[in-house]
């Protein structure tokens, strides 16, 4: 059986996804949380193969057998993947999600994403959307969980899932407001409901505006850091139609995955040639400027991301008709692909056993 080794990502969206990928393989394996010395940056910056960016507690829970697999995100993770990968002169297998830093020779499989603009190799997987393990069995198992609180909503139930800043991208309270009335208006001409999520990038002030200007019944989720009723499943489950925010690449990922409509709002910005009211954001304008004139690997363009959602009729932008509802198949998928992908990198046939952490 295949030895397989996580090194956890340490941001909750990259740590969702590492997490799908090893639990799609339906094998077990080990996960490996790191601690980083935070001033040394030189081993991920240079591209280097090294324990030098990680505490002496952690480099101790890295030690031989080697494993077959190692599965990473970050580019804090990069080195001691590298690091791993030499040690075993070679006969680890080294695969990476998201953005890659160093060389692409360094890796021996690279899942990515539009957003990231990584040059092709035969060994880059650019999907189009990031990996989730959401599936039927999970939206069931929500929508039974939920059913006391939704099903009273007038339907059509329209989840709407709200984010929050992204790169050049600000959901403030200018934003917020244009949402509400968007969907709010959206329910009232269809006689249905709002059944709202924020989340953890949500700042107040797109809060309050949010909550003061919707005008159709509705359910309105705050997110809290840890709260055991987070009813986000739910909503997915319960929606008959899906807007998104669409700074969140996750969060689209997972509604698409649903096979429901799926509608793109659009911070300010967001599409070439169509105005919005916008907030400005210091930060969010410097990112424009780094996007448009600096190093690529520096910046990530989520707009790719859109075109190739609205171009394959999996999503729309609000405001536009919105797609048909797609049959999604069990075992298809972006998820699916990387999972037959880092298969092939295997030394041996993968035979499904007991999954999850060992």
């Amino acid at each position: 059986m295949p030895v397989v080794w996580l090194i956890d990502a340490y941001r909750a969206g990259e740590r969702a996804q590492v997490r799908a990928l090893a639990e799609g393989l339906q094998l077990q394996y080990e996960v490996k949380t790191l601690h980083y010395r935070t001033p040394v940056v030189w081993p991920h910056v240079l591209g280097q193969a090294s324990l030098a960016g990680i505490s002496a507690a952690s480099r101790e829970c890295l030690s031989p057998p080697w494993p077959d697999l190692v599965i990473s995100c970050g580019v804090r993770n990069e080195p001691v993947c590298r690091w791993l990968r030499e040690q075993s002169g070679g006969r680890t297998r080294y695969v990476h999600v998201g953005r890659p830093w160093g060389p692409l020779e360094s890796f021996d499989l690279v899942i990515t994403t539009p957003q990231y603009r990584v040059d092709d190799a035969p060994h880059v997987l650019r999907n189009t959307l990031t990996l989730h393990a959401l599936d039927a069995d999970k939206l069931a198992a929500a929508r039974s969980a939920w059913a006391r609180q939704f099903e009273p909503m007038p339907s059509p139930r329209i989840a709407v899932l709200v984010g929050g800043d992204s790169g050049p991208f600000t959901l403030g309270p200018r934003a917020a407001t244009r949402l509400a009335r968007e969907v709010s208006s959206l329910a009232l001409e269809t006689g249905g409901s709002l059944l709202l999520s924020t989340s953890s990038r949500t700042r107040g002030s797109a809060l309050v505006a949010l909550a003061d200007s919707l005008s159709a019944p509705h359910f309105l989720h705050r997110w809290r850091a840890g709260d055991p009723q987070n009813p986000y499943l739910g909503m997915l489950a319960w929606a008959d139609r899906i807007v998104v925010t669409g700074d969140s690449i996750a969060m689209l990922s997972e509604a698409c995955a649903t096979g429901k409509p799926v509608q793109i709002f659009d911070l300010g910005g967001m599409r070439e040639g169509v105005a919005a009211a916008r907030d400005f954001r210091l930060g969010g304008s410097l990112y424009a400027g780094l996007l448009r004139w600096g190093w690529s690997p520096l910046s990530r363009d989520i707009t790719l991301v859109h075109r190739q959602l609205c171009a394959s009729g999996k999503a729309s932008w609000l405001g536009e008709e919105a797609p048909a509802v797609r049959e999604v198949a069990v075992g298809s998928g972006d998820l699916q692909n990387a999972l037959a992908a880092v298969r092939q990198l295997l030394p041996e046939p993968a035979v499904p056993g007991p999954a999850g952490p060992a």
